[in-house]
């Protein structure tokens, strides 16, 4: 079978999905959910394990917090970014006080930070707050 892997932000279903289709709005197979959002998505430390691990995709990570007054400026210019990669990366965003154990795993020193994942492997990483077109030039190299 051939396509992208794309795990489902809600319930943690790998589905493929044809290069082709990306832009077609696809569903989770499983639960019906949009798979690719023109919005910045808030995960949980499981679903960011599973996505970083399974997906073809490109996986942009916005590690923040809600007392962090950068990560508040940068949320909206991180949505908007993920207008703009519709179908070419996702962007999530993990709330690294609700979500410990993913500040931990990957080392996030200082927020907010962003992790590229690729292929289950970390790509690069950048920290600081930047504008959105700062992200998307950030996230298609």
């Amino acid at each position: 079978m051939s396509g992208l892997k794309v795990t489902c932000l809600d319930c943690g279903q790998v589905n493929r999905v044809p290069e082709d289709k990306l832009d077609a709005g696809p569903k989770c197979a499983v639960c019906g959910s949009k798979l690719i959002s023109e919005k910045a998505v808030e995960i949980t430390f499981d679903t960011l394990m599973k996505a970083s691990r399974s997906d073809d995709l490109p996986l942009v990570v916005d590690f923040w917090a809600p007392w962090c007054g950068p990560c508040r400026m940068m949320a909206p210019e991180f949505s908007k970014a993920a207008g703009a990669l519709k179908g070419k990366a996702r962007l999530v965003k993990v709330n690294t006080e609700a979500e410990q154990k993913a500040g931990a795993k990957f080392g996030i020193r200082g927020i907010p930070t962003m992790v590229k994942f690729k292929g289950g492997r970390e790509m690069k990483r950048q920290s600081g707050a930047v504008p959105a077109n700062a992200i998307i030039a950030w996230s298609t190299t």
